[in-house]
């Protein structure tokens, strides 16, 4: 499907005033190279289904008369600019407030003036985590809180808390998620893992990374270091016009 996805871009961009059916149907074949089995209307006024026939069976997309916003997968795409404007609008609906956030639960990690600010769920084992610290390293000025959840691998989570028990919390957890160097420490203090799990829970935490942004602003999943760089200034902001 992300294949189709970014052919679906490709043909809708090239042709931004389709008017009927047929002229959906045709531009899809031949440009897509794929089987068309139907272009109808649906229920909803100036809405058009397009069932596509890939090697894993028929696909149902759907997009305005225009073809400028094409509706993939639940998910609603600016095909202009390649906006997800379900997940923006999704991100706005499940913000919650920054400082309502136990930071005291958090590993505290400053870079640079430290002014702008971000909140981590993460596993130091999770695949996706590791690649956004890569990301995140390259980000300056800014002050990262990393609540642990150790969600990937639970029978590694003495790590995690040999991580709290260090002596250098924020140089325990790079090491660990950037480079793979488990800590040193023993586990044997007293950890927030528990009422991390808590926070988690109550927040709706299912997966790691996710991220909350001064604005309060939820963000599932990892940014390249240029998209959170802007998403930081953003929130920043934003938040001071709250």
């Amino acid at each position: 499907m992300t294949r189709l996805f970014a052919l679906l871009l490709t043909l809708l961009v090239s042709f931004p005033a389709l008017a009927d059916e047929a002229a959906i149907r045709q531009v899809m074949a031949a440009k897509l190279g794929l089987a068309v089995e139907g272009v109808q209307a649906t229920p909803m006024a100036g809405v058009y289904e397009v069932q596509l026939r890939t090697s894993s069976g028929v696909h149902i997309v759907y997009t305005d008369a225009g073809a400028e916003h094409v509706i993939l997968n639940g998910k609603m795409i600016d095909v202009k600019t390649e906006r997800n404007l379900t997940e923006e609008r999704l991100r706005k609906l499940n913000a919650i407030r920054f400082d309502s956030l136990p930071l005291d639960l958090a590993i505290k990690i400053r870079r640079g003036d430290g002014k702008r600010v971000l909140a981590m769920f993460a596993d130091p084992y999770c695949p996706a985590c590791k690649r956004f610290e890569h990301e995140l390293a390259q980000v300056n000025d800014v002050t990262v809180y990393v609540f642990m959840i150790p969600i990937i691998h639970p029978e590694l989570a003495d790590d995690s808390r040999a991580i709290w028990c260090s002596q250098d919390r924020a140089k325990a957890w790079t090491d660990l998620s950037l480079e793979g160097r488990r800590p040193s420490a023993k586990p044997g203090c007293s950890t927030p893992l528990k009422q991390i799990g808590a926070l988690a829970d109550k927040l709706g935490v299912r997966a790691t990374p996710t991220l909350f942004l001064a604005d309060g602003e939820r963000i599932d999943g990892g940014l390249s270091a240029e998209q959170l760089d802007a998403a930081l200034n953003s929130a920043g902001r934003s938040a001071k016009r709250k």
